[in-house]
């Protein structure tokens, strides 16, 4: 059976803009948030993306709704197959409710609980796999030969990288709209659809804007990657509380974007993401996961020095579990 092959055409700044106009309506605008509290700590002016406000609960959506939209009707018809510890797999699941496409999720066992049950009741299949042992590209691509699925990659594909830097685009013109020009923009990485897309779009509407990634612990290749000039393995068996960014390696597509464009990285711990997280819900009212935390955590932790700047940063995702939450404020509250 025929199925669609990957797709390798370039990612653009007009990409980008395309796909803005495509989400248009249809994701949320979600707001940047300055603390003062946030300023004082670091120094500088901080413009939070609050990205735990969009659909399901994180930027996922822009990619996943940005692929769905340019599948044919035949396509939709058999339906789309994803990879993803839960983010991706509901902004897929939501798109494809909304197209009403079928749609196959290959997600970790031990992903958590609320992400599954959010993908199940956006009508998505699950199929589970052990993170620590198995592949989950080549689980999904199997599903697409074998049921002639579209593939929506959680990162390495151009409609979701594009999708996906829609949200630089809007921060830099509503951070120009408060008279706001960028000296940096952190980035909570895990295989870098986020950051090699916003990072296209920077390079036109922002080039004096240096790209920053945050990475948990461990798995904190990417920007190892970058150093040594080809692309790095993390060690999957280790374990963190990122889950969202606690990807194997930088993708084919996005890490020659990444090498190009981005100027450093911070590599935070678990613990740092958790006070990151408690400082979130205490002073700016939001609800973020550990791997939506990563790049407040670059910040409050003097790893990414914003002293004297205006400085983006996105908090990225807030699906974290209740119990995991109770335990991090309870811990670092």
């Amino acid at each position: 059976m025929n199925v669609v092959v990957d797709d390798l055409r370039p990612i653009t700044p007009e990409g980008v803009r395309a796909a803005a106009g495509r989400i248009k309506g249809h994701t949320i605008r979600t707001p940047i948030i300055e603390n003062e509290f946030l300023n004082e700590a670091a120094g500088g002016r901080v413009l939070v993306k609050a990205e735990v406000l969009q659909h399901c609960g994180s930027f996922k959506f822009r990619g996943a709704f940005n692929r769905l939209s340019q599948l044919t009707e035949d396509e939709r018809k058999r339906g789309v197959v994803a990879w993803s510890s839960g983010n991706h797999a509901q902004g897929i699941a939501r798109a494809a409710r909304y197209f009403e496409t079928p749609a196959v999720i290959v997600m970790p066992e031990d992903a958590p609980a609320l992400k599954a049950e959010k993908v199940r009741a956006f009508g998505a299949e699950i199929i589970t796999y052990d993170r620590y042992s198995e592949d989950r590209e080549e689980i999904g691509r199997r599903i697409q030969v074998e049921r002639g699925m579209a593939l929506a990659p959680s990162y390495d594909h151009p409609d979701i990288i594009e999708g996906q830097g829609t949200l630089a685009l809007e921060t830099v013109e509503d951070a120009k709209a408060q008279g706001c020009a960028l000296d940096a923009f952190i980035i909570c990485c895990g295989g870098g659809g986020l950051t090699s897309g916003c990072a296209t779009i920077l390079e036109e509407v922002s080039p004096k804007t240096e790209v920053w990634i945050a990475e948990p612990e461990g798995f904190d290749e990417t920007w190892d990657s970058i150093r040594r000039g080809e692309r790095q393995k993390a060690d999957i068996t280790r374990k963190t509380i990122c889950d969202a960014i606690a990807t194997p390696s930088p993708g084919r597509l996005t890490f020659p974007i990444m090498q190009r464009l981005v100027r450093g990285g911070a590599t935070v711990s678990d613990a740092e993401v958790g006070q990151a997280m408690v400082f979130a819900y205490k002073y700016l009212k939001l609800v973020v996961e550990p791997g939506g935390a990563a790049a407040l955590a670059a910040i409050l932790s003097g790893k990414v020095d914003a002293a004297g700047k205006t400085t983006a940063i996105t908090l990225s995702g807030g699906n974290v579990d209740p119990a995991l939450f109770a335990a991090i404020l309870h811990q670092h509250g």
